[in-house]
């Protein structure tokens, strides 16, 4: 079983149709004992940084997740689910400290003329890691649907798996033994979003 975490918003319905039209066995998930039956753990994430990690924390989910991901079960961050991965965020001056599971703090966009904030739509991932297992069979360039006006910023660049360029060029997805996260929707990126979720679905033992 896959548990897909519900902590109360988040684009949920299309991340669960994309896995269930793969086949995967995944649940709705929003109490932390339903998480140790699990073999891998999604979050997704649409939404405010703070309103992720205040709710997550409302449903004591956070202690599960951070075991889970210390018992080595893999793991997929999606959008804000990435995001929460790290440290701090400047987003609407954020007070709720992140899972910590990377060093780094998530930052917004640069003001400048021609970007603009948020970025919504279609963009490219140049993959920066060719053993990153999310990527197999995924070629350099490919075009994936972003929505998200805040981008982490890893300490470590060697977790680095894709950057993206939108004014700045930043992580667009990291890495790490079991743990892997991106900041775009791949749920919402066709075929390529559905190699990308199939590829995590085959790292599932």
């Amino acid at each position: 079983m896959i548990a897909l975490i519900d902590y109360g918003s988040g684009n949920l319905r299309s991340v669960e149709k994309a896995f269930l039209r793969l086949g995967a066995d995944i649940h709705l998930v929003s109490a932390p004992e339903q998480l140790s039956q699990a073999k891998a753990i999604v979050l997704p994430g649409v939404g405010a940084f703070d309103d992720c990690l205040t709710a997550m924390r409302g449903q004591h989910l956070e202690p599960a997740i951070l075991e889970a991901i210390r018992a080595g079960k893999p793991f997929l961050g999606i959008c804000v689910g990435y995001q929460a991965l790290f440290e701090s965020s400047q987003e609407f001056n954020s007070k709720a400290p992140g899972l910590g599971i990377f060093k780094g703090q998530v930052k917004r966009f640069t003001d400048r003329p021609g970007i603009k904030i948020p970025q919504i739509g279609w963009n490219q991932i140049k993959i920066l890691n060719q053993e990153c297992p999310l990527y197999k069979g995924v070629k350099s360039g490919s075009f994936v649907y972003f929505v998200h006006s805040y981008y982490p910023v890893p300490e470590d660049h060697s977790i680095a798996a894709t950057e993206t360029e939108h004014g700045d060029t930043y992580v667009s997805s990291v890495w790490k033994d079991n743990v892997f996260a991106v900041q775009f929707h791949p749920e919402k990126s066709q075929q390529v979003g559905l190699k990308i979720l199939k590829n995590f679905l085959d790292i599932i033992p």
